[in-house]
């Protein structure tokens, strides 16, 4: 299910169901939940696995296959579309409906290194240059 700011959609994924999301986001191909459990930072309890996926599977953030025995989980949901609804839902938020208000007030809040404000600068230019290239045909 998501919470709604206005128009703006977040997902409603609370620490587990991230972890558990990013962990078949890194997967070269479906997980059974034993490879999930082994492949999690910490702790976890198989029923509790199950459960969260239960509820995943239910949302339609993830699907499953069957294979022989057993369930091997996917992503239906990329994470670049869950990153960009959550950087929205946040700009929407703390930056008065503004990806830059949203690093702006992230910058506030955080000193950045010369390191990093060298790093932005270049990553804005690649994208500044991505966007003004021609696509070739």
């Amino acid at each position: 299910m998501k919470s709604s700011l206005g128009k703006v959609p977040i997902p409603d994924f609370n620490r587990t169901q991230l972890h558990i999301m990013q962990i078949l986001w890194d997967a070269d191909d479906a997980l059974k939940p034993s490879e999930l459990e082994a492949r999690f930072e910490w702790p976890i309890e198989n029923a509790t696995l199950r459960s969260v996926l239960a509820l995943l599977l239910g949302r339609g953030d993830i699907d499953r296959v069957k294979r022989g025995k057993a369930y091997h989980y996917f992503s239906r949901r990329p994470k670049s579309a869950a990153v960009s609804e959550m950087l929205s839902g946040l700009a929407r938020l703390f930056g008065s409906g503004s990806r830059v208000g949203l690093l702006s007030q992230l910058m506030q809040e955080d000193s950045l290194t010369d390191e990093e404000i060298r790093q932005l600068r270049e990553l804005a230019g690649q994208s500044q240059t991505t966007k003004t290239t021609p696509r070739k045909s």
